[in-house]
């Protein structure tokens, strides 16, 4: 079989579009059951309006995860299975992982222990 491959002609003024992964998930491998969490945003109004003021926000517990570690190694030799993939929306707890700041970005990681639920669709 033969492949087709198209290029862009040279006149064309539309940029081309590549699939490119983010920086963050290039520069951040986590080890053993470990899922780096990029954290949603915070609140900054109350349902019925009032503006909450930055000393008083409460830490994201939702977030989504970036990168996936291989799982940690059982005793009997065998890794873990991680529950959770990238892309996936979760929940975890108030006061887990490591926060770290990579490019500017604030990043949480978490073992998958502290994972407390997948929020589907």
């Amino acid at each position: 079989m033969a492949t087709v491959t198209k290029t862009k002609p040279a006149h064309s003024s539309k940029p081309t579009r590549h699939a490119v992964a983010t920086p963050i998930a290039k520069k951040l491998r986590p080890l053993g059951d470990r899922l780096v969490i990029q954290p949603g945003p915070r609140e900054e109004m109350t349902k019925s309006g009032i503006v909450i003021p930055d000393t008083a926000k409460e830490k994201p517990q939702e977030g989504t995860v970036l990168a996936v570690g291989p799982g940690r190694i059982l005793d009997d030799g065998k890794r873990e299975q991680i529950d959770v993939k990238k892309g996936d929306k979760v929940l975890y707890a108030k006061y887990a992982g490591a926060e770290v700041k990579v490019d500017g970005e604030d990043l949480l990681i978490v073992s998958q222990k502290d994972i407390l639920a997948i929020v589907e669709g």
